[in-house]
């Protein structure tokens, strides 16, 4: 073969691999961009894949946490009383005063006569007597009626239809002495605010006694222990 025709040879040899090569890597450089050029498209895919607040179940929960607390704060309906631990309240109630109560008396006959007073709390109102003994006084000095018994009674609730009874017998002691009245004054303790007024009709009063509240008026018989 000739020098020159292998030259033509090479030439052509040459010049075909170059064109070979450039078009590998124009298709290389067309696949790269292509990649690049896909990835926002998979990025949106998965974006769509993923609904909006998915990712924040979190807040979801936490959302109905807090509905769940905020009806626990509101199941006794005013959020007043005395928790108990679990997020139930429970209400408090009161000691009673004197204007919570409607008063009422009559006489009785037996212990040689004594004074039945009764105590029904107002509409609405549930309230405790404590175990003490009712403050009675009388007359404008203020006498007031001692204990009839020897024991410290029992607290009463007073709600709904229950009533309270106590006996008062203004004269425990015999003789023509006393002073005459025809009403007494009443106390839940000696702090109540608001003592009321109660007309029994004339009675002769020395040395009175009082007995503690009962929940029956056959307990509330006011004998002389003295």
């Amino acid at each position: 073969m000739s020098g020159n025709r292998r030259s033509a040879l090479l030439a052509t040899a040459v010049l075909v691999g170059g064109a070979l090569l450039m078009t590998a890597c124009q298709d290389s450089a067309t696949d790269a961009g292509a990649a690049q050029s896909s990835s926002p498209a998979a990025s949106d895919e998965s974006a769509a894949a993923t609904p909006s607040g998915s990712s924040t179940p979190d807040s979801g929960g936490s959302a109905d946490k807090g509905s769940a607390s905020g009806g626990k704060g509101t199941e006794d309906g005013a959020g007043s009383g005395a928790d108990t631990g679990d997020g139930v309240r429970v209400p408090v109630e009161q000691s009673c005063g004197a204007n919570d109560i409607n008063w009422s008396t009559r006489s009785e006959t037996q212990a040689g006569g004594y004074i039945l007073v009764m105590a029904k709390a107002k509409s609405g109102i549930s309230c405790i007597l404590p175990a003490a003994l009712p403050t009675v006084a009388f007359g404008s000095d203020g006498t007031e009626a001692g204990p009839a018994e020897q024991s410290v009674g029992q607290p009463i609730t007073l709600s709904g239809g229950t009533t309270a009874y106590a006996g008062v017998n203004p004269k425990s002691t015999g003789g023509n002495g006393g002073k005459e009245l025809d009403s007494i004054i009443v106390a839940v303790g000696d702090s109540d605010p608001d003592p009321v007024s109660l007309s029994v009709g004339t009675i002769t009063v020395q040395d009175p006694i009082v007995t503690n509240w009962h929940t029956s008026p056959t307990d509330a018989v006011p004998f002389n222990f003295n």
